[in-house]
């Protein structure tokens, strides 16, 4: 089994759902440190930090708003990383036509801008092996209801991985994306039609909702040796959802 021993690593997003998910797995493949960045929830925060050190890796907390300077500041104080992983995540989920562009802004500055933010801060100090991985979503190329503004986001997320993968690569820095099917968290709670959602993601050919364990497996995947050759691609973890027609 693939080990990171001795790795430092940053998880945007990673107080709960599929975010806690990844930084709990790099902690149990050995990582000796785990921050993960957060919004609000100090409770959350604290109980994953907890759980991180009962794995034997030092839990940092990182909070903060991720498009902010403040947060950069934060980043830029931990020193070298081995692993970023943005899977801090955010928008307005209504149609395009009842958007406003304040909610443009809000939704493409967390979700896309703010990995490029990041990336300045920490890819200078990183060493040649070191990875980047984005969080995506199927809403980056099929049109969901009321995803408007967080698939394009999702899209934009992409786009920005191919090319910090081919702008890094001298580097010896890959950067990949993991875009996962419908996963049950707290996210999912702001959709008018979840249920519906959870039914609907449920009904891959695999027969079961994609879980954070699920997406956390192919994070670490994408960041080990074994993916050298695997640059600036989305790996999609949703089942066999989006292969029928």
């Amino acid at each position: 089994m693939t080990t990171f021993h001795g790795a430092s690593v940053l998880v945007t997003g990673g107080s709960r759902g599929i975010g806690k998910a990844i930084a709990l797995r790099f902690a149990a493949l050995g990582a000796s440190r785990v921050a993960i960045g957060y919004f609000r929830s100090d409770a959350a925060a604290e109980e994953t930090a907890g759980e991180i050190e009962a794995l034997g890796a030092e839990p940092v907390l990182v909070r903060g708003n991720v498009t902010s300077n403040r947060v950069l500041e934060q980043v830029a104080e931990l020193g070298p990383l081995d692993v970023l992983v943005h899977n801090a995540a955010t928008g307005v989920i209504r149609p395009a036509l009842d958007t406003e562009d304040k909610h443009w802004d809000w939704t493409l500055n967390a979700n896309a801008r703010a990995l490029l933010a990041l990336t300045r801060v920490v890819a200078p100090s990183m060493v040649p092996g070191s990875s980047i991985v984005g969080i995506s979503s199927l809403g980056a190329q099929r049109v969901l209801e009321n995803y408007t503004l967080v698939g394009t986001s999702k899209a934009a997320l992409e786009a920005l991985i191919r090319y910090l993968a081919v702008e890094l690569a001298p580097r010896g820095i890959r950067a990949n994306c993991v875009s996962g099917g419908v996963v049950d968290t707290g996210a999912l709670d702001h959709f008018p039609n979840r249920e519906e959602m959870l039914r609907f993601g449920a009904g891959n050919p695999a027969g079961r909702l994609v879980t954070p364990e699920d997406m956390a497996a192919a994070v670490t995947f994408l960041c080990s040796p074994e993916a050298e050759m695997i640059r600036g691609q989305t790996l999609i973890v949703d089942g066999g959802f989006s292969l029928r027609a």
